[in-house]
């Protein structure tokens, strides 16, 4: 197989995101949809991308399905050696196939979520989305993750799905950064439990809102201020989640919140929920 630029441009970009669908490939990269098509059907016969296996159990359904593709063994040397580009984690890549079924399924809420932004930064013009491989963060490890102290004796670890960043001109034409942390959520997580040993929403919340007033989002990442995305998976989610945030003792505005249904709409509208109920926000507000 010869590879051609397009071919890395894909690679390049199953590798930002993870997990990419054929038709949000055929979005990004532009072109003739049956040629993308045929060197997606190329790059995977050949080792460059993955098709992980638990999608395979929904093409059995009614209705048309699009692939997902992950970065293969061929595609990780092809980024470390000849593109000159790191991949995080390591076990991320050459063993897609293996991964579960939720876990695809959320990691492509994950990039829903991204392309969305992506797209409604496109249509705006004179905003620009950074991805966490492009932000100069000061941090030991990627992806990035810390640990805080919460309630003067927990350890709690930090790893959001995604950080990224918006960049854009203010009312003085002064170059600003808006610093995001996402959570994809699907619902299957409890919203609260009875310890923090084990997994809730809320148990992110408290996360969140330790690592803004411990100021360890300046002290490891750089970042002067930051905002946490929610997406879940319905309006009823929504409203739960908001009331858990609402117990918070503190950091209430570093929150918003939306079902998965705002994300064919103009995401810098007013479309996210706020701590507040019926309070809504624009990503820049």
């Amino acid at each position: 197989m010869q590879l051609e630029q397009r071919d890395c441009q894909i690679i390049r970009l199953v590798q930002r995101h993870r997990f990419l669908r054929s038709d949000q490939i055929v979005t990004l990269v532009g072109g003739s949809q049956q040629q993308i098509l045929r060197r997606l059907k190329l790059l995977y016969h050949h080792g460059y991308l993955e098709r992980p296996r638990a999608q395979l159990d929904s093409y059995y359904r009614p209705g048309s399905r699009y692939i997902a593709y992950g970065l293969g063994s061929k595609g990780e040397t092809l980024l470390k050696q000849e593109l000159g580009i790191t991949v995080y984690p390591a076990s991320w890549s050459g063993k897609d196939h293996d991964i579960g079924r939720m876990f695809i399924e959320h990691a492509l809420l994950v990039t829903d979520v991204m392309m969305a932004v992506e797209l409604a930064c496109r249509k705006h013009g004179g905003i620009r989305l950074i991805y966490e491989d492009e932000l100069a963060l000061h941090s030991e490890r990627q992806p990035f993750q810390w640990r805080v102290k919460i309630q003067n004796s927990c350890v709690l670890g930090v790893i959001p799905d995604r950080i990224f960043a918006l960049e854009y001109s203010d009312q003085n034409g002064q170059s600003q950064r808006a610093y995001f942390f996402l959570e994809a959520d699907r619902g299957t997580m409890p919203i609260k439990r009875h310890t923090l040993s084990q997994t809730s929403f809320n148990r992110k919340l408290l996360a969140y809102e330790a690592t803004w007033t411990q100021n360890i989002h300046r002290q490891r990442l750089g970042i002067h201020r930051f905002r946490v995305l929610a997406v879940t998976t319905s309006a009823a989610r929504v409203k739960s989640l908001v009331e858990a945030c609402s117990q918070l003792e503190r950091g209430h505005g570093l929150f918003l919140f939306a079902d998965k249904s705002v994300l064919s709409s103009d995401l810098f509208s007013r479309v996210w929920q706020t701590s507040k109920p019926g309070e809504t926000s624009g990503l820049l507000d």
